[in-house]
């Protein structure tokens, strides 16, 4: 047992360095790498020090360490389950709205992970062309504009038609940009209905509730399930995945991170 603690330890630091090396150290939740080796070796370290001095430890120390290990191993065990169910179930339905999640921009320029959205994005409105995207994300004070905007940008750049695209700028988290989102696709919806009202008086009859409008999210693999989780608390119940691809590097620290963030915004009540 010592040398798989000792083990994860070693692999945790190799992936810390090879993390910083491949995106920097302004990738997020990264010092989870080094805190989890520390927690490893000092695991490691107790588990050697019981073995020495076995019969003398109080055995409720070694009890209640298992446990809480345990616990915390079942609970995140259980929660990668869930999240790579959503990632390898995403929809390929045509949706008549798509809320494409922003992410980090840095210096004009779109992170990899917002990349691999946006060309999932592209290839999904060439798929479907009565698709609305609605680009959301708001503007970091590291960021030199939104990530709506930025997203605009890159998409119109390589095809998609500006009267397919919608912004919202104002969100600065997952439960934001639904929320956001939501409003602008209503206020849309709205407009429509009053245009065709205007143009076609007597033939105009509205959405019936057996006639929705359909909404899905596309974001990163990983995120699909904290993201439609709180699509549907905040009442979008039909709402559907789409699945972009991750960055295969930070693969393992974006999933490790995704599980704090699904924890979190249960314990927040935002799932």
């Amino acid at each position: 047992m010592t040398w798989i603690l000792e083990g994860a330890a070693l692999f945790c630091v190799v992936y810390y360095v090879i993390l910083t090396v491949y995106a920097g150290f302004s990738v997020s939740f990264s010092l989870i790498w080094p805190a989890l080796a520390t927690v490893f070796v000092l695991l490691a370290a107790g588990l050697h020090f019981l073995r020495r001095h076995e019969g003398r430890a109080p055995s409720w120390i070694f009890i209640s360490t298992a446990t809480v290990c345990m616990a915390g191993f079942v609970i995140f065990a259980v929660t990668e389950v869930l999240i790579a169910f959503h990632a390898f179930t995403a929809t390929r339905q045509a949706a008549d709205y798509v809320i494409v999640l922003g992410a980090r921009v840095k210096d004009r320029e779109i992170s990899r992970s917002l990349k691999r959205r946006l060309d999932r994005a592209v290839e999904y409105a060439e798929a479907n062309p009565n698709t609305v995207l609605v680009l959301s994300g708001g503007q970091g004070k590291d960021e030199p504009v939104s990530e709506a905007r930025a997203m605009y940008e890159y998409l119109e750049y390589n095809g998609v038609a500006p009267e397919r695209l919608l912004l919202e700028d104002q969100s600065s988290n997952t439960a934001q940009n639904i929320t956001f989102s939501r409003k602008v696709i209503e206020r849309q919806e709205f407009y429509k209905a009053q245009s065709a009202q205007a143009r076609l008086q007597e033939y105009y009859q509205e959405r019936s509730q057996e006639d929705p409008v359909r909404i899905a999210v596309l974001t990163s693999d990983y995120h699909l399930f904290r993201a439609k989780s709180i699509a549907r608390k905040q009442g979008l119940s039909g709402v559907t995945g789409i699945a972009a691809s991750g960055d295969p590097v930070l693969a393992i620290h974006m999933w490790v991170r995704e599980c704090f963030a699904v924890l979190k915004d249960k314990f927040m009540g935002r799932m």
